[in-house]
Parts: structure tokens; C-alpha cells; sequence
């Protein structure tokens, strides 16, 4: 079963009968030489790149599941409020990508 997770404060014709707590989750996700190497490529001459994009979707996918399933742990109908941020780590190298997600879990009414 899917959870709803928005990140609007409420859920329009969903009443939040009960907090049960705020919740977070991180997706570290480590790139390798070749994506580097190319991702500096594209530095140089402009573009996108498509490999660190793809890394960041997959990241961000992870991180909103582990939400989804801390949420279910609790006994939640959904997630509201929900953020999210990136950061990079790693030095000079910037070879880890970090997705955090925070919300807070709710059994609607």
C-alpha cells in the first residue's frame, strides 16, 4: 500500500486525527570515477549532467521510502510537511550525494 506524503501542513478533506511524531530519513548515494570525470567534462564546456540527476532521482526515491516505511512503522495514514534537501560530501572530490527527508507522520480521521 502506497503512503500519501505531501508537503503541505494538511490534507484538503482528510482531518489529522493524531501526530505520531516527526520523522527523517537520509540516502547517501556514491558516484564513481567515470560519472566524476564526465560531470567535470560538462563543468567545462556547459550541459547537463545526466548521470549526477539520475543519482540525485535514485537518492531521493530511497530517502522518501525509507519516510514511507518509518511512517508505516508508526501506524501512519500518511506524511505531511514533508522537505527535502541534498548536500554533497566528500572534499575537493565531492564524490558522496547526500538526500535528506523529513515530515511528520499522521493517522487521518
Amino acid at each position: 500500500m502506497s503512503m500519501l506524503m505531501t508537503t503541505t501542513p494538511t490534507i484538503e478533506g482528510r482531518p489529522v486525527r493524531q501526530y505520531l511524531g516527526v520523522i527523517s530519513a537520509e540516502a547517501v548515494m556514491g558516484t564513481n570515477l567515470f560519472s566524476d570525470f564526465f560531470a567535470s567534462v560538462r563543468d567545462i564546456v556547459g550541459g547537463r549532467s545526466g548521470t549526477y540527476e539520475q543519482i540525485l532521482r535514485d537518492a531521493r526515491a530511497e530517502a522518501m521510502a525509507e519516510l514511507a516505511e518509518q511512517a508505516r512503522q508508526l501506524g501512519a495514514d500518511a506524511v505531511v510537511g514533508v522537505t527535502l534537501g541534498h548536500q554533497v560530501i566528500g572534499g575537493d572530490k565531492k564524490t558522496m550525494l547526500v538526500v535528506l527527508a523529513s515530515g511528520t507522520a499522521v493517522s487521518l480521521g
